[in-house]
């Protein structure tokens, strides 16, 4: 639903312009950092210097380390019910047992080195490299907290009080200027919520991008402003802490061959250097910003900037990394939280102590209904997830092995539960009402998953899937046949079941 809203207002907002371009500026123009102070003032910039020098260093070994060992990875993404493999290559570092999920794909952390976990590295460089970026975590979080801090005490202040940007002051100076604060007003006490600070800027994983545009074939052109070759499109970034911060170190490969043109002489932004492009979400008033990235810059979104503003990668011409960090929305994210849903739905499972036979507790709808949605995302939102992406972690490690197998025990268990229900909505002896409300909420749920299924199965075998290097293939698993001897409870295609119950309803009626 809210993916069709956003393609409706990117059509509108494409008739309206027609075939006008909006207005962008860049640090060339006079009335960049006026426009930055006063629609885009929650983007705060640092440059490379104000970043420690071995902080740079360990972070950028673990890029090249990271790309070395093959560890970035295309990733086969949903847009309008069709899979698209992205132009930039990927993969996610965090907390263990986090996951990050944009359109429509889960991605896994690779477990950072946390305490009291026994991770397992397939070589000390790629220890190292996730040991260096959760370095890179732990300063972005304090940076990130100064930088809000700062902003309070500087949006406090009438605009009248705000010093007007001399356009002779360096770029990185104006901004660095408006985005830092001193030392001693990190200890100023600020009207925010201790608690909420924290929520919003304790960053609990990373995704790390990397794409050379020189090996791309072809890259989308931006279409509002023509600010050129996009890596990645206008988004705002999904599944984060509302009113969350995003942070971001970039790191482009630049080399002697490619030159930047002379700013003098061009108009726009320079297509061989990397940038940052924002906009006001779907406005056609407020001119869009460009800011340049060079190696080792960092820039921060706060507060509600991701929802009120959407941003975009503009390519350069050199290969180039970046490190994303993020407060993902773990309420529904977690490894705890999914085992926890699972531990949920067996309650309603019974072993008699004699005969050792499985039963329900409960039969009611309610039940019956939180146990089988349950069993969907399990399957389809964890299990399917994961093996969709191949054997790509065992690249990194092999540590989420063992909780994949922990929830597909669980899952067989829910597949058991399924076919319990089954048994006893073919009896008699139940209240008529309670069993046609039952039957009725049982069958929606079969028929989703009947459907997943059939979409998972052919996403499987598309040819899209079957492009990408063997240990990256998907796998359609769960699967079996009838002739698997796995001794499954319910078939996998469940077209029967799912008729048989609407024959069952039909008669009941």
């Amino acid at each position: 639903m809210l993916s069709q809203q956003i393609r409706t207002k990117k059509k509108k907002l494409l008739e309206e312009l027609g075939e006008n371009r909006l207005p962008y500026l860049t640090p060339a123009d006079a009335d960049f950092h006026q426009l930055w102070k006063t629609k885009y003032s929650k983007l705060i910039f640092r440059k490379s210097d104000a970043v420690p020098e071995d902080l740079h260093q360990m972070v950028q070994e673990s890029f090249l380390a990271l790309r070395e060992h093959n560890c970035f990875f295309q990733d086969l993404v949903r847009i309008k019910g069709k899979d698209f493999l992205t132009p930039v290559s990927r993969i996610l570092i965090g907390n263990p047992g986090c996951t990050y999920k944009y359109l429509n794909t889960r991605l896994f952390t690779v477990p950072w080195p946390a305490e009291s976990y026994d991770i397992k590295y397939c070589s000390p460089q790629i220890h190292d490299a996730c040991k260096a970026l959760m370095r890179l975590n732990d300063y972005l979080h304090i940076e990130t907290v100064k930088a809000l801090q700062g902003q309070n005490l500087f949006e406090n202040k009438e605009i009248k009080d705000t010093p007007v940007i001399n356009r002779k002051q360096s770029f990185a100076a104006s901004l660095t200027e408006q985005g830092s604060v001193s030392k001693d007003q990190s200890s100023v006490c600020v009207s925010e919520d201790d608690r909420s600070l924290k929520n919003r800027t304790s960053y609990n994983l990373t995704l790390l991008n990397y794409m050379d545009p020189l090996q791309m074939l072809y890259l989308k052109q931006e279409p509002y402003f023509g600010m050129g070759s996009m890596a990645v499109s206008w988004h705002h970034d999904e599944n984060l802490v509302d009113r969350s911060a995003v942070a971001v170190y970039s790191y482009s490969c630049e080399d002697s061959s490619v030159q930047e043109s002379n700013e003098q002489e061009l108009k726009g932004r320079d297509p061989a250097v990397w940038h940052v492009g924002l906009k006001v979400a779907w406005d056609i008033e407020t001119p869009g910003l460009a800011v340049p990235l060079h190696q080792g810059d960092i820039y921060l979104m706060l507060d509600d900037l991701n929802v009120t503003h959407q941003h975009c990668v503009l390519a350069g011409l050199s290969p180039r990394f970046s490190s994303t960090h993020r407060v993902a929305d773990s309420s529904r994210g977690t490894l705890e939280y999914i085992l926890g849903q699972c531990e949920l739905a067996l309650q309603n499972l019974q072993t008699d102590s004699d005969s050792m036979a499985l039963s329900l507790k409960s039969l009611e709808a309610a039940v019956v209904k939180q146990v089988e949605e349950i069993h969907n995302e399990v399957e389809f939102e964890w299990l399917r997830q994961f093996w969709f992406q191949g054997k790509r972690y065992l690249k990194c490690t092999d540590w989420w092995l063992k909780p994949m197998a922990k929830l597909e025990e669980f899952w067989r268990k829910l597949e058991i539960m399924t076919s319990l229900v089954l048994s006893e909505v073919r009896k008699e002896q139940q209240i008529e009402e309670q069993r046609n409300e039952t039957i009725s909420c049982f069958l929606l749920l079969l028929k989703e998953r009947q459907k997943l299924r059939k979409e998972w199965t052919a996403r499987c075998q598309s040819d899209a899937a079957e492009s990408l290097p063997e240990d990256q293939r998907p796998e359609c698993h769960p699967f079996w046949t009838d002739d698997d001897e796995c001794n499954m409870p319910l078939p996998y295609d469940l077209e029967e079941v799912i008729a048989y119950l609407q024959n069952l309803v039909q008669w009941i009626e």
